[in-house]
């Protein structure tokens, strides 16, 4: 053992025998393996792996209230009590990283003045919670006096020392180092740092409102989408500030960890600005299936925004199922069940079901003197009758009607267990916005509806079957309540996961109550020895609810054994070694991938703004249209003429297609746009903006080969049904597209074989083989050389390169124009080269688009011309604010708080 750092380094081979040494000798650090052992460095070297993991999730674990000018306020954030007990642990001296949790700070609240020292606590009616519904308001003293209104807040204003002491609170939390993330309009604030936090909420409204519904089988009436495309910018802009502040902090070889549906665009993100960044994602919720997915109009942003992650974690192998089944049938997209081909990279897929921390929860259910007082006082008071437990949120997912209704069969079927059954039901205020509210009101009212017709039909006056408390329940309360119980009920209709079960289980230590559990919740794949019901099968429900109570103590004993054994050692911590672990051991398998990324839009937006000169180039085929059979019936759309022509009227815009179609095709579809220029036939033939004359660079070429070549396409033509031979002035294209795939692949392989081995070898052409056709042309022709043209004279005309230059194509012959682009001497900040296709293909461009309809709207951000479709969320970040009124003299619906 080295007694000092020069001791441990005296006659050390490496950094890490250095570090063995100071971990025998530091009581510190002193494990039961060495670090050599468990660090993750030294097991996977060729990683480059610098020790550190970065947690994203949306809300950090403390709710705040701002004390201008003193320590801020810090209390418990209800809810995800799993996810940060993971954080501790990754944080703890159990594991070897150095973790750094990212945040939102939430809402903030200010402390009221006014308020008496003497205040009852704020579980109780006479605090400023709102009531679960209406009728369970407080009733005002003089029911003639109307109550004062709060006025409306023009926002909280947090000063930069303020901001400044809460990142030092934060960065010196005992469990956690945590690291804010401030949301806010940018254009809110002051010259001196103070921000102002306007309509706090709104940062939830999408995801709460539009992502959590849909993801549990809900869906809205329609609507304008006004409203949607509001919050979908703040959405939008909301993963951008996460993804600033993790920049900030990020070290090569770090491993990021992003939880949840409110962050499910920053994988892509980050994988815009570092692209071989180690990102692992999370889903805690359900993953809807296609058919349901197919019903959010921002479906492809979202696959896309998540599909930046190397691995995906969820609940249920249902969940990972429906996942990949969306990338195949929305995006087109290459998948199986352990993952999918997406931008030339793997994306692997998983299922890790989250525990508990099984030992944590143990200690404060059984070790605390006052629960246990709780749990006699409990039983006492239902002396003789057998006690169901039931705590949910008071949202649509949970069942809590379900569970009601299935109560009331139970007793009508079985009248013995009548005045021998108690059903203990808490509900809790739901904290998803979306269910806040009217719709809140509704489920609390059946809910009330159902305890009321319950407890007259099976009650009397000295017992209700069903004691429904609408309330928050303390900590010490809630494991009292699971410990007291008999029986646990959960009838949740759509689930992620749920913790309740689990800790359940690990409350009933002693006693074995049966947990019965909703077949639809996420915890049900892996409690497979619970009683499994249907929440919609009422009887189904009533009659396991009678197994249960009836249940022998053997069976018992057996079932809580097996469940007690899984819940106490699949943890939370042992689920975050796991992930972990898997992560790395996907990382040493695709580490060599380079994923194209998807385009970054506010990148390209930043830059055309701020060019004086700007170089538009577009191959045809596939890249503005999309491909067809027929090619004669490949058209431009009203939308691309529309958003072409407001392109054009910017005389900074300098826009070519250029095309492997033939002059006559290109000059019928869009030779009405004068300010267009195109290059014909892979570069043969251009014509420039403003004229009406083709020029000729094949001029002087012999094309005697043409002959040889149309007799051997010919050939192919007649023993290949469907296919023909496309003539053109300086290249033939033989097409198999309408064909028999595969008689016309095979016979493409032979006609290639023919051409290469007689004409390629007597002429200076080439053999081209493109999107279900092969071309023969000139060699020196290709749409690489008519870019060098491009790029050199507009740089001639203006004295200096263009400052914005953007390409797009989508088959093997645009990759010239990439290569072209890419050892041009523009600032390669400047160029935009992107490839078109949902294909895993390799690639010279550096961004990705899916289909043409993407490129349409990319250009359609970049010049307003179409407000409908304008993508709100690049364009929010680069204004720092959502625009009073959208690119078409569009304005969206006003928005909570007064804000657009």
């Amino acid at each position: 053992m080295a007694q000092s750092p020069s001791d441990a380094a005296s006659g050390a081979k490496s950094h890490h025998d250095i570090l063995r040494r100071m971990s025998l000798s530091s009581p510190g650090l002193q494990r039961k393996n060495s670090l050599v052992d468990v660090d993750p460095r030294a097991a996977n070297p060729t990683l480059g792996l610098s020790g550190g993991v970065i947690s994203a999730t949306f809300c950090i674990p403390h709710s705040l209230q701002l004390r201008s000018g003193a320590d801020w306020g810090t209390g418990t954030r209800r809810g995800t009590s799993a996810l940060f007990d993971s954080f501790k642990h990754l944080s703890s001296d159990k594991t070897p990283w150095n973790h750094t949790l990212v945040g939102w700070t939430g809402e903030i609240n200010v402390p009221d003045d006014l308020t008496p020292p003497d205040t009852p606590p704020a579980t109780t009616t006479a605090s400023r919670i709102p009531p679960l519904n209406k009728s369970s308001a407080p009733i005002p003293v003089d029911v003639f006096t109307k109550p004062a209104e709060q006025p409306q807040s023009e926002g909280l204003w947090v000063s930069k020392s303020d901001q400044s002491r809460l990142e030092w609170q934060l960065a010196h939390d005992k469990e956690c180092r945590t690291i804010p993330v401030w949301l806010s309009d940018d254009t809110e604030g002051d010259a001196e740092g103070a921000l102002c936090l306007r309509d706090q909420s709104r940062w939830r409204r999408y995801a709460e409102h539009e992502l959590y519904t849909l993801f549990h089988y809900k869906q809205h009436e329609p609507t304008n989408g006004r409203a949607e495309r509001a919050s979908w910018a703040d959405y939008y802009r909301m993963n951008q500030k996460f993804a600033n502040r993790i920049l900030e902090v990020y070290k090569p070889g770090d491993i990021v960890m992003i939880h949840d549906y409110h962050l499910l665009l920053l994988p892509s993100m980050l994988r815009l600005r570092i692209p071989h960044m180690y990102i692992a994602f999370f889903l805690h919720i359900p993953f809807p299936s296609s058919e349901f997915l197919r019903c959010l109009p921002r479906r492809k942003d979202v696959l896309e925004g998540v599909l930046g992650s190397n691995l995906i974690g969820f609940q249920a192998h249902g969940y990972s199922r429906h996942f990949v089944s969306c990338c195949t049938r929305i995006l087109g997209f290459h998948s199986d069940i352990t993952g999918v081909d997406a931008y030339g990279a793997r994306v692997t897929v998983g299922v890790f079901p989250i525990g508990i921390d099984a030992a944590g929860v143990a200690k404060l259910a059984f070790d605390n003197p006052i629960i246990n007082d709780q749990v006699k006082a409990l039983r006492r008071l239902y002396e003789g009758k057998k006690i169901i437990v039931g705590r949910d949120r008071l949202d649509s997912v949970r069942g809590v009607a379900q569970k009601l209704m299935a109560f009331e069969r139970f007793l009508e079927k079985y009248p013995e267990m009548r005045e021998k059954v108690v059903l203990l039901q808490v509900t809790s205020p739901t904290s998803i916005e979306e269910e806040k509210g009217d719709s809140n009101n509704k489920i609390a009212n059946k809910v009330s509806e159902l305890v009321a017709k319950i407890n007259g039909l099976y009650g009397s006056l000295g017992f209700s079957p069903v004691q429904h408390y609408p309330q928050y329940l303390s900590q010490d309360e809630y494991f009292a309540l699971l410990r007291a119980g008999d029986t646990g009920l959960i009838t949740s209709v759509r689930d992620g996961m749920n913790t309740t079960s689990l800790e359940y289980v690990v409350c009933q230590r002693d006693d074995h109550g049966p947990l019965i559990l909703s077949e639809f919740s996420g915890t049900a794949g892996s409690l497979k020895d619970a009683i499994h019901i249907n929440p919609w099968d009422l009887t189904g429900v009533a009659d396991a609810i009678n197994y249960a109570l009836t249940m022998s103590e053997d069976k018992k004993s057996a079932m809580h054994q097996s469940l007690h054994h899984h819940v106490t050692t699949r943890t939370v911590q042992a689920w975050s070694n796991g992930f972990l672990k898997r992560l790395l051991s996907v990382l040493n398998s695709h580490n060599a991938t380079i994923a194209t990324p998807l385009l970054d839009k506010v990148a390209l937006l930043t830059q055309y703004r701020a060019a004086n000169k700007r170089l538009f180039m577009f191959d045809y085929d596939g890249t503005l249209t999309p491909i067809v059979k027929d090619p004669a019936a490949a058209l431009p759309s009203d939308r691309l003429i529309r958003t072409l022509k407001a392109l054009a009227t910017d005389p900074r815009n300098a826009i070519w297609i250029i095309s492997g179609r033939d002059q006559e095709f290109l000059q019928h579809q869009l030779g009405h746009i004068p300010e267009i220029g195109f290059s014909a036939e892979h570069g043969s033939f251009m014509r420039h903006p403003g004229s009406k004359e083709w020029e000729n660079l094949a001029e002087k070429f012999d094309m005697s080969w043409q002959k040889e070549v149309f007799d051997c396409f010919q050939k192919y033509t007649e023993m290949t049904p469907g296919s023909f031979i496309e003539r053109k002035r300086c290249a033939l294209t033989w097409h198999y597209r309408p064909s028999d795939p595969e008689l016309g692949a095979h016979m493409a392989r032979e006609c290639q074989k023919e051409l290469e081995n007689t004409v390629g070898k007597k002429w200076d052409v080439e053999v081209m083989t493109g999107k279900a056709n092969l071309e023969v042309r000139p060699t020196f022709i290709n749409k690489g050389e008519i870019v060098k043209r491009l790029v050199a004279a507009y740089g001639h005309d203006i004295g200096q390169p263009p400052e914005f230059a953007l390409c797009l194509g989508d088959d093997f012959t645009d990759e010239d124009m990439f290569r072209a682009l890419n050892a041009s001497s523009l600032n390669p900040n400047h160029v935009f080269t992107v490839t078109v296709g949902a294909s895993s293909k390799m690639t010279l461009a550096h961004w990705h688009l899916l289909e043409p309809a993407d490129v349409i709207s990319s250009i359609a951000l970049l010049n307003g011309g179409d407000g409908n479709v304008a993508d709100l969320g690049p364009l929010a970040i680069v204004e720092g604010r959502i625009p009073e009124e959208l690119p078409g003299g569009v304005i969206p619906d006003e928005m909570p708080g007064g804000r657009l």
